[in-house]
């Protein structure tokens, strides 16, 4: 199986980290995105979408990051607890599947891209009305986070970590590198965070290094100097 990704890309750390925890065979297959690796025509024969990630399984092709965990997870002899064979647990993970593409996914993405990446790449002033609009859509996520999906449980869907909690913190990071701590007043956000991370180590930190590096080089403010 070969794995198209490239480390920027939040579901790209998710399929990633997935496959390294759980010793998954693969093989690497990163793309440049800034030099337009993922436009070429051989790549759109993989993912005719040309993002990434997306997983070549033996001439399988398949795209988008949640289809390719629930196909491993089916695929592959994983715990049950990331896609529960229960009817029940496994609608509690779509629920949130569901969910988070036009919420976690949507609004910390588009903050992240007004606040700092369009800025960075266009050289254009950051257009404060927009990053205000996406920064209060996004703060109404994490207050649903807080005090709905994790009100009362250790992670999004039950007791155990699933690809659902996998996926959220993929996403959650983004803010970070536009200088927006997501945990700041959030307990049990707070806590979870962590919780998934320490279960994704050593490749949690391995898989953000690219990330971290950008949060402590611009501090949130992308007119400083380039990498």
């Amino acid at each position: 199986m070969k794995l198209y990704y490239n480390l920027m890309s939040q579901p790209s750390r998710a399929v990633y980290m997935f496959l390294r925890l759980n010793k998954i065979p693969y093989e690497d297959c990163v793309l440049n995105v800034f030099e337009g690796e993922h436009k070429t025509e051989e790549y759109a024969a993989i993912n005719p979408f040309q993002l990434v990630p997306a997983i070549d399984d033996n001439g399988f092709n398949l795209t988008e990051s949640v289809a390719i965990l629930r196909y491993l997870c089916r695929e592959h002899k994983v715990a049950d607890h990331w896609y529960p064979s229960d009817s029940k647990a496994q609608a509690r993970v779509d629920e949130y599947l569901e969910w988070q593409h036009v919420n976690t996914r949507l609004q910390c993405a588009m903050f992240f891209q007004f606040k700092f990446l369009r800025p960075k790449m266009l050289g254009m002033p950051v257009n404060e009305k927009k990053v205000a609009e996406f920064k209060e859509r996004m703060e109404t996520v994490l207050d649903q986070l807080e005090t709905i999906w994790l009100k009362d449980r250790p992670f999004i869907a039950g007791d155990h970590i699933t690809i659902a909690d996998l996926l959220a913190a993929c996403e959650l990071e983004q803010p970070s590198m536009a200088g927006y701590d997501v945990c700041e007043g959030r307990p049990n956000l707070t806590a979870w965070f962590k919780r998934v991370k320490d279960a994704f180590q050593p490749h949690y930190d391995e898989a953000h290094m690219m990330v971290y590096r950008v949060k402590d080089k611009f501090g949130g403010n992308p007119m400083k100097s380039n990498l």
